[in-house]
């Protein structure tokens, strides 16, 4: 019996986690002479029970179907695992694919036995090495070179994972001809002053070590920058926060009672680059193991209220949100403090 096409793919490497989805969708559509619907959902957004419902619509007169489907850490309640695992076991003759993705460096493992072995696969962040190695090799497939100067540079200024490197370096092509040696004047000129704001972006001025106030006003500018941005999604934006505040968590277990990590630990729990243990390191002086509990609750309270409530106090509720997390350190406040 053939396994089911049933995928596992965790971890905070979003680039090579999409290529790969890429390379599947790519043979699945060969396999299916080139009729392949695809899709993409949310766990959270859209019913376990429609999307193998969809899985399960076999016809003649259908193409074969493949989905995917992102925040899989979400998916707990046993009534969901179970149509997971009832598809799972009918699947074996099915041309459809379903891939299960998170940004997490695992799910439930009720989910995990369902999946073959060879279809599961933790996407680790790239050593610091290997990130340098990277981008001089991606400005060498387009024509560019770059110092190590300007490297630096770039890898300060943009998420540890090759999706976002390689979305920020493109600029750099439509700004420059081939042939071009790209510098830190460059960079500071090209990402620097066009830098997008996101949740992670927000998630640092949230937890720099500046004065309170100025953290919040801070944070306030870079919230209205993302909702007018394509990443202005209220749910979105609170995923993105979510996960921050997952790996603060994680951060805070991986030092309790005085333990000093290891690489491989630093590793192991998602913290590979330079970068990153910065971050989190600063971030653990604001919020403590206790705090950081206390804003994922605030921001699941959050998310819950905006998809109940619709667009019409989005903007207010993610202005409290930010207000509780940086002011009251992820306390739900009833009321805003004029005084604070």
């Amino acid at each position: 019996m053939s396994e089911p096409e049933l995928y596992l793919f965790t971890g905070p490497e979003t680039g090579k986690k999409n290529d790969t989805i890429c390379t599947l969708r790519e043979t699945a559509a060969k396999k299916n002479n080139g009729a392949l619907d695809v899709y993409k959902y949310y766990a959270g957004d859209t019913r376990m029970a429609d999307i193998v419902a969809q899985l399960q619509n076999e016809s003649l007169f259908t193409s074969a179907t493949f989905i995917v489907l992102r925040n899989a850490e979400q998916i707990k309640l046993k009534a969901d695992i179970d149509l997971l695992a009832s598809w799972a076991k009918s699947a074996s003759t099915s041309a459809n694919t379903l891939i299960l993705v998170s940004d997490e460096n695992a799910v439930d493992k009720r989910i995990e036995s369902l999946v073959p072995s060879s279809h599961k696969k933790i996407f680790w962040e790239m050593f610091e090495n290997h990130k340098t190695q990277w981008l001089r090799d991606f400005f060498c497939k387009n024509g560019y070179s770059v110092t190590e100067e300007a490297v630096e540079a770039i890898l300060d200024m943009i998420e540890n994972n090759t999706e976002s490197l390689r979305s920020e370096c493109a600029r750099f092509f439509y700004c420059f001809e081939k042939g071009h040696q790209i510098s830190a004047e460059d960079v500071e000129q090209i990402l620097a002053h066009n830098r997008e704001e996101n949740a992670f972006t927000l998630f640092e001025a949230m937890a720099s070590s500046r004065p309170q106030n100025e953290r919040f006003e801070t944070s306030l500018e870079i919230l209205q920058k993302i909702r007018l941005s394509r990443e202005g999604n209220g749910v979105q934006l609170i995923a993105g926060l979510s996960y921050c505040f997952r790996q603060l968590r994680a951060w805070h277990a991986l030092h309790a009672k005085g333990h000093i990590p290891s690489a491989a630990d630093f590793q192991a729990a998602g913290f590979s680059g330079k970068k990153n243990q910065v971050r989190y390191r600063q971030a653990a002086t604001v919020w403590n193991a206790g705090s950081a509990a206390s804003v994922l609750a605030l921001l699941s309270a959050t998310d819950i209220a905006i998809r109940e409530g619709g667009a019409l106090l989005e903007n207010t509720r993610l202005t409290l949100l930010l207000y509780a997390i940086i002011i009251k350190n992820g306390i739900y406040c009833a009321q805003y403090d004029r005084g604070a």
